[in-house]
């Protein structure tokens, strides 16, 4: 965003989806370790935790599936990131050299869109209920739209003032589930059987593992959108390692606190789980936990509608070339804003857990396909090398449609369909294996195998020449 190297996070980003110069490049890989941390840290990612306990799974095995998800979901998400500063390009955008100028647009985008618009809905649910929770004298409903307001006012802001509001809160952020983790043991009073090793269920430890690792995964298509403003030489590996291991940090802490703080009876609604424990400490530090875990939804919030509306203005541009400036990207922000507003007022509070369990599992079935292409024409096919200019142009050397991105993305989202394990539908090789859920299993290599095969008749020698003939578009001066 910022016109200098050290950005300035009072000022509007002048950019929108467009590639970043050089010379407004600013930061250290490190400063994603405050957005990645401090990302998981809020209601919404807690209530994630106790939805997970609901699955049906005892405590220990439900701790274990969040682990191991938690683990496995952040790795691709953390590669995800580390194409930022080596593109300059949000996310979504670059996802035109796989799936096609339109392709992008009616593929990935529109699943992204449903990304940020679920995502944000439960995240103003959540934060609606709290203002309640912490002002009674505002309604849910009126709680939603000031929720709404702030995120969106954050977004508009855009990229620095994202990465500023993040490293403000990461220390509050800590402190406070430290006190929740203490809180949680002070309180004690498990049910019978929660730490019994030998009660072991796999469909429901599947189900969660698919949900904690989808919640993962659903960064993953905006996530190098907060490491493209950082200067060209920061490597592959230092990107990967400063989003990774905070967010796979925080994501394990913070899921598993919200099982552990739902534990006693699993009955607990998130907010009133998190309230408890904060008070189990002594009185009023639940009331202090819950407001910290509200900021950092608020950011997370602005996070979600900033991505949103990158998306939004990236398939408008798909169909009808547009000026990516500020203002569109304020008008995009507003558009997001009030249709979560508006969507967070239907659902309401008590349809959250329904609402959110069903939309994490079907996001991590979407972007299952799409994560395992684009990782792999990024790392094994085009190695890292773009034409970055044609890839915003509607006829240029990526095509309209890219036939084998979106190729893939249907055989790897049809080898999924008999695996699924959903309220509303389970696969019959998912039934015949007890409800099983091994979707995520089938469809990354899947589509990753099949991205390969197809990619064999790309001319990857025209494409590097382009690539080298860019010259200061790819390296950094």
């Amino acid at each position: 965003m910022a016109t200098s190297k050290t950005g300035n996070p009072v000022s509007v980003e002048k950019r929108s989806v467009d590639w970043v110069p050089h010379k407004e490049r600013h930061g250290k890989a490190r400063d994603l370790g405050n957005v990645w941390f401090v990302g998981n840290v809020n209601l919404v990612a807690m209530a994630t935790g106790v939805v997970a306990l609901s699955i049906g799974a005892n405590l220990i095995w439900t701790l274990i599936a969040i682990v191991l998800g938690s683990l496995f979901g952040t790795f691709f998400m953390a590669f995800h990131s580390a194409q930022g500063p080596q593109l300059g390009l949000p996310q979504l955008v670059q996802s035109r050299a796989q799936f096609g100028y339109l392709g992008a647009a009616v593929t990935v985008w529109i699943f992204a869109l449903v990304n940020y618009w679920a995502y944000n809905t439960a995240d103003a649910i959540l934060s609606g209920s709290a203002i309640n929770a912490l002002i009674p004298s505002i309604p849910a409903n009126i709680g939603f739209i000031i929720a709404a307001v702030i995120a969106s006012v954050i977004a508009i802001y855009g990229y620095d003032q994202i990465h500023a509001v993040n490293r403000v809160l990461l220390w509050p952020s800590v402190i406070v589930l430290v006190f929740l983790t203490l809180g949680v043991f002070a309180r004690g009073s498990f049910p019978a059987g929660a730490f019994d090793i030998g009660n072991f269920q796999l469909a429901p430890f599947m189900t969660v593992f698919v949900i904690i690792a989808g919640f993962q995964l659903g960064w993953s298509p905006y996530v190098s959108d907060y490491s493209r403003y950082l200067p060209g030489d920061v490597g592959v590996s230092s990107t990967f390692k400063w989003t990774y291991l905070p967010s796979a940090l925080s994501g394990v802490w913070v899921f598993g606190l919200g099982a552990l703080a739902s534990s006693p009876d699993g009955t607990l609604s998130p907010i009133a789980a998190f309230k408890t424990v904060g008070d189990s400490i002594f009185n009023g530090l639940g009331f202090v936990a819950v407001f910290v875990l509200l900021i950092g939804l608020l950011a997370v919030m602005s996070i979600n509608a900033y991505g949103g509306s990158l998306a939004l203005i990236s398939m408008l541009d798909s169909f009808k070339p547009v000026n990516p400036t500020k203002k569109l990207r304020m008008i995009a922000v507003i558009f997001m804003g009030l249709t979560v507003w508006f969507t967070a007022a239907v659902v309401g509070e008590e349809s959250f857990n329904a609402f959110y369990g069903n939309a994490l599992v079907f996001l991590a079935y979407l972007f299952t396909p799409w994560t395992a292409i684009n990782l792999i024409d990024y790392f094994f096919v085009r190695k890292g090398s773009y034409v970055i200019s044609e890839i915003f142009k509607s006829n240029g050397i990526y095509g309209r449609w890219g036939w084998r991105g979106n190729v893939a993305y249907l055989i790897g989202i049809l080898s999924m369909v008999p695996f699924f394990v959903t309220g509303p539908f389970v696969g019959p090789i998912a039934q015949s294996l007890g409800s099983v859920d091994y979707s995520i299993f089938i469809g990354l290599p899947v589509s990753a195998i099949a991205y390969l095969i197809l990619a064999k008749g790309i001319d990857l020698k025209k494409e590097r020449s382009l690539a080298s003939a860019e010259g200061n578009l790819t390296t950094k001066h």
